[in-house]
Order: C-alpha cells, then structure tokens, then sequence
C-alpha cells in the first residue's frame, strides 16, 4: 500500500519530465530556424522596406512633406525610417536575433506643438510545425508571414505621420 504512492509520484515525475523535454526541444529547434533564417527574414523586411519607400515617393515627386528616408546603418540589420515633414514620423527597428525578438520605436511629432508621443512595439519570430519562421506581433498575436504585410503594417504611420 505504502509504495502505490511512490509509483504514482514517479509516473506524475516521468511526466513532468517529458513536458520539459518536449519544450526544450521546440525551443532549440526554434533557435535554430532563428539562427538559419532569422537575418534572411530581416533582409527580406529590409529589401521590401526601401522598395515600398521607393514607391510611395514615387506618387508624390517633388512634394517635400512627403518625403520618407531610409537609413540602414544600425547594427545588427537594424534600420531607421523617417518622415521629415510634418507630421515627422521616425521608426526604428532593431532586430535581437540572439532573442527571436524586433523592437520597433515610432516617434510622432504633430504640427501644433504637443510633445512628441512615441510607441513601441515588440515582434518575436515563431515557427508553426512546417518549420516556417513567421514573425508575430507581441501585443496583438498578429503573425506576418512575409514582408510585404510587415512593411505594409510598420510603414502606414511612417507615411500617414499619424500613429495607429
């Protein structure tokens, strides 16, 4: 009677210890399509980034409040995206790919003199069980599963000055 309980205890233990097997297992392979194709994503973002920026200039040449930067100087493939007319609008992104992680700053400064609002926004890089590396919004769930939806969601506000 005494040892039913051990035995209990050890298969509730066993189980446990699949539980954290499984999920190191899921975390290193995660890791590992960060590793491998993380930065091929980023580059893919960047790309699309300065295509779309190309593309909107387009539509408004020679209109000055228009007119979006690119500056991809940052470290790590980070980039920074800014609207100098007003409503100015900067974004910042900067890839932690040791973290499977982005973090994104918008800085608005409206026309009637109010402070600047800033906003900041965090995506993490998921995988469903295909072994597709998406990115996901940490607020809001949303997953993008290329760069034509990212650059469209991060550059609206650039292009709009107005925050979402």
């Amino acid at each position: 009677m005494t040892s039913e309980w051990i035995t209990r205890l050890a298969e509730d233990e066993r189980k446990r210890d699949g539980v954290r097997l499984r999920a190191t297992e899921v975390a290193t392979r995660k890791a590992d399509l960060v590793r491998v194709h993380g930065q091929r994503l980023l580059d893919e973002l960047r790309t699309t980034v300065v295509r779309d920026i190309e593309t909107f200039r387009d539509e408004f040449p020679g209109d000055p409040a228009r007119e979006i930067f690119f500056e991809g100087v940052q470290p790590d493939g980070g980039f920074v995206v800014r609207k100098s007319g007003y409503p100015i609008a900067i974004l910042s992104v900067a890839p932690h790919l040791s973290a499977a992680s982005v973090s994104c700053e918008y800085r608005f400064t409206p026309t009637n003199g109010l402070p600047p609002r800033e906003d900041r926004l965090e995506f993490m890089f998921t995988s469903v069980g295909d072994d597709t590396l998406q990115i996901k919004h940490h607020g809001t769930a949303q997953v993008f599963t290329n760069a034509d939806t990212l650059s469209e969601y991060l550059l609206g506000p650039v292009f709009t000055g107005r925050p979402r």
